[in-house]
């Protein structure tokens, strides 16, 4: 089994036909859910969270079997998975894609989870606490996108479950959880 650093490819990745959409609709759909997966597997295992399509990107490219991704199947394979609320265009222009390995509601349940596990229930956390603090080390929130964080975090105040305070910059924002 081929493997992209730690990642472990799935066996389609060898098979030179998948790097190139299918003109029969049955073998497209199989070809672009089998895509979607990958990606969403990818990036959460990678922990990347924009894809731009103006930029290499590793697993649109198999150097062993001398097969790229067209620009067309790359915008096939992406807009399916804004489709599906898995990822969101960031731009008019379509260039650039964030990745939803988890969706907003997720994180924010995944959040509530980890602060309730924690014993951080009526404490205050600055939001780079969350992203790059001790406690989060070795979890989903090492790394999260500040975007993707303040949204779900935003969900959590809507639903009275933190409030969020504002500091003079981006790095003292904090935010206060309730159980």
């Amino acid at each position: 089994m081929q493997k992209l650093g730690e990642f472990k490819l799935p066996p389609f990745f060898n098979y030179p036909p998948y790097f190139t959409l299918q003109p029969v609709r049955e073998t497209r759909e199989k070809q672009v859910q089998l895509w979607k997966d990958l990606i969403l597997d990818f990036c959460r295992n990678q922990k990347i969270f924009v894809i731009s399509l103006e930029e290499d990107f590793h697993l649109f490219s198999n150097p062993s079997i001398e097969r790229s991704l067209s620009h067309e199947a790359k915008v096939v394979f992406l807009s399916a998975l804004v489709t599906n609320g898995r990822a969101e265009w960031m731009d008019k222009g379509h260039k650039k894609c964030l990745i939803l390995w988890m969706r907003i509601q997720d994180w924010a349940d995944y959040i509530l989870r980890f602060v309730r596990e924690n014993g951080l229930e009526d404490g205050v956390m600055t939001v780079e606490d969350i992203r790059s603090g001790f406690e989060t080390r070795g979890t989903e929130l090492a790394g999260i996108d500040r975007g993707v964080l303040m949204r779900a975090l935003k969900l959590l105040e809507q639903k009275g479950k933190a409030v969020i305070f504002k500091g003079s910059s981006a790095d003292d924002e904090g935010v206060k959880f309730s159980a």
